[in-house]
């Protein structure tokens, strides 16, 4: 004996629909209710007797069932006000025997309360979610102008010139300057003063990710790509870039086995994931910084031609800071209001003798350097108004260091000079370099070196010839 739906009575089959659907509605293709449950009518205010033969737009406020009943498109878990709250409706369509004649509508919660509940008990994730998407956002975003780019000597207005008639671009911009000047600065700017300013800005630094690392950094990873890797995957900074800029910072710095990499990315605009089959395509403009000179690397076969080809479009190279003495005073007032904020203070001021003694300085460390001076001035200040004796004593010293290698004896009207051997004047002046670079980047030695175009391994050397014993040297 075949049992079915056909011998479940009538009263049965709707109380089953009240308890399991809820609130139910169903309707036929020109929209016009055919069905709608007591549960739903009491919640609308309304009666069974009312709503059948009607049109659905008539009987629910802000539907959508006519259009499903129409499309055969579903639409789930969508978010519906009705009688001043939000409903979360689910609407289905009907297909029997192949033909679509209509569709079917519920909604998820029995009444007001529950959704108020339900909302109550997610409100703190939602909040949650909330704040880490703005801060990753913000994170995420240009954090200076072109307004913060401080200086008036030619060289430098005619970089930042530049910059700013190019930030409107689409192509590649290649920032090329000695550690310190400021390039990540320009590439906020353009960012900031381009088209895709209301996307990503993701600085990269090609110099601080192992090589291991930054291909899965730049272009992401597949689940289970290798062991270790997160579930779900990862998404590279490419990807999250989409739309907006990726800042190569230290570009000269990249592995070649990477550049190859890079270069596909930058020709075809699509990358592809560690462990993935197929390619994403993505739209990143590339600003790339480096200090280094990336014409000899080329000639010497550690950058790619092709590479440096693609991200030379735009070239702009941003003066030292010995080159622009005359923006010492405006950065330094600059610098000043930044630090100021950071320990609470307000009114300091260089004095004019300070002034003097900063314009003096070559600044191998360039405004990184300038801004270290100026926050250890702040921290032993005891007014307003930074002395001389507030400086570090490198740069109070100065003077006496260079005449520590030409010793001048006064003797009548007249200057004698003490010439030493030139073999122990190099070494002098060696290791007066090497300690002053120590005491810029605070004894970060692969800092010191880069400052020093040299590599870590030569300046250890140097340091154990010199007999420097610097703190964090061992």
């Amino acid at each position: 004996m075949k049992l079915g739906i056909d011998h479940i009575p009538y009263k049965w089959l709707e109380e089953i629909i009240n308890l399991s659907a809820e609130r139910i509605v169903v309707v036929d293709r020109g929209g016009i209710v055919r069905y709608i449950n007591e549960a739903y009518c009491e919640f609308l205010k309304t009666t069974v007797e009312y709503a059948i033969g009607r049109h659905v737009t008539e009987v629910i406020e802000n539907t959508r069932m006519h259009i499903v009943a129409k499309t055969g498109l579903a639409e789930l878990a969508s978010v519906q006000p009705i009688n001043g709250s939000e409903m979360i409706a689910n609407r289905f369509p009907l297909i029997v025997d192949g033909q679509l004649v209509g569709a079917l509508g519920t909604v998820m919660f029995r009444n007001p309360e529950d959704w108020w509940e339900y909302k109550r008990k997610i409100q703190p994730l939602l909040e949650e979610l909330k704040y880490y998407k703005t801060k990753f956002e913000k994170e995420l975003k240009s954090k200076y102008s072109f307004n913060d780019l401080i200086g008036n000597s030619p060289a430098f207005s005619s970089a930042k010139d530049l910059a700013e008639r190019v930030s409107g671009s689409q192509s590649a911009v290649l920032l090329l300057g000695e550690s310190g000047t400021g390039k990540e600065l320009f590439a906020h700017a353009i960012h900031n003063n381009s088209t895709r300013a209301s996307f990503p800005f993701v600085p990269i630094n090609c110099a601080s990710i192992p090589e291991h690392l930054l291909e899965s950094e730049l272009f992401g990873y597949e689940d289970g790509a290798f062991t270790g890797a997160k579930k779900g995957g990862k998404k590279g900074q490419f990807q999250i870039a989409n739309c907006g800029t990726i800042f190569l910072d230290e570009v000269g710095d990249m592995p070649l086995s990477m550049q190859s990499k890079l270069l596909r990315a930058l020709q075809e605009k699509e990358i592809q994931r560690i462990g993935g089959q197929n390619s994403i395509p993505v739209d990143v403009r590339v600003i790339a910084a480096t200090h280094r000179d990336l014409e000899k690397m080329v000639e010497d076969g550690k950058f790619r031609k092709d590479l440096y080809y693609r991200l030379n479009v735009i070239k702009i190279e941003i003066p030292p800071l010995r080159n622009r003495r005359g923006d010492i005073g405006l950065i330094s007032a600059s610098l000043l209001k930044k630090l100021e904020r950071k320990f609470h203070r307000k009114g300091i001021e260089l004095s004019a003798e300070v002034i003097e003694k900063l314009e003096q300085h070559n600044w191998p460390g360039n405004i990184r350097e300038l801004e270290n001076v100026l926050e250890r001035a702040i921290n032993v200040l005891d007014g307003n108004i930074v002395r001389i004796a507030h400086l570090p004593l490198y740069l109070r010293d100065q003077d006496t260091e260079t005449e520590s290698i030409c010793e001048f004896i006064s003797s009548k009207n007249e200057a004698v000079i003490k010439v030493q051997p030139l073999k122990e004047t190099m070494a002098l002046v060696e290791k007066q370099s090497i300690l002053h670079a120590l005491r810029v980047t605070k004894g970060n030695k692969l800092e010191a070196a880069r400052l020093l175009h040299i590599s870590k391994t030569s300046f250890y050397e140097k340091c154990k010839i010199h007999d420097i014993a610097y703190p964090g040297l061992e």
